[in-house]
């Protein structure tokens, strides 16, 4: 499978939410692959989007979403879930799209012992569990993921026919009406 380019990033963040829904999300952690197909993901879109974390401008934590399409903004939430979100669009205007659940599919075992005691469907099935999941910490923020050595990358796999897609609002967002009823979420049916 080839890696997503940075051109798929550089495009408007709507578009590359939905498009990322079928594509192969990959870590590589000492030599091994984990990954699993992106099944949910909320796009995030600039100063004027009130439930960005760009809305208040630039800051130290929110850096990596005015940086170069292609990167990886991780953060972290409630002081103990990480969050992965992809930088879209072009440098320095800030948006990214949350990763907020995969399917599992490979490196099975090592998912398996990051989420010791759960069950395979709760292995992945939201923002910080899949970041456990593949081992994604603080690390990874601005992380390159066109990079030909990334150790975090997508790769391009099936296509999601969008009678198979549903889009609705943002899970847990605050900010004005626009922001917490946009259908800004895109899923898997």
């Amino acid at each position: 499978m080839e890696r997503l380019p940075r051109a798929f990033f550089a495009r408007p963040t709507l578009a590359v939410a939905r498009d990322l829904l079928g594509q192969r999300l990959v870590r590589v952690l000492d030599g091994a692959r984990i990954s699993g197909r992106i099944v949910e993901a909320e796009a995030y879109v600039g100063e004027g989007d009130r439930a960005c974390h760009a809305r208040s401008g630039r800051t130290v934590r929110n850096a990596a979403m005015y940086g170069p399409p292609g990167h990886a903004y991780v953060y972290l939430i409630y002081g103990m879930h990480y969050c992965l979100n992809l930088v879209t669009e072009e440098e320095g205007f800030p948006a990214a799209v949350l990763i907020r659940a995969l399917q599992p599919l490979e490196g099975r075992a090592l998912m398996q012992a990051h989420r010791a005691g759960r069950p395979e469907r709760e292995w992945a099935n939201g923002p910080g569990k899949l970041c456990r999941a593949l081992a994604i910490d603080r690390t990874f923020d601005k992380a390159d993921l066109c990079a030909p050595d990334a150790r975090l990358f997508v790769e391009a796999d099936a296509a999601i026919p969008d009678g198979a897609v549903a889009t609705g609002p943002r899970v847990g967002v605050t900010g004005d009406d626009a922001a917490v009823s946009a259908p800004w979420r895109f899923t898997v049916r």
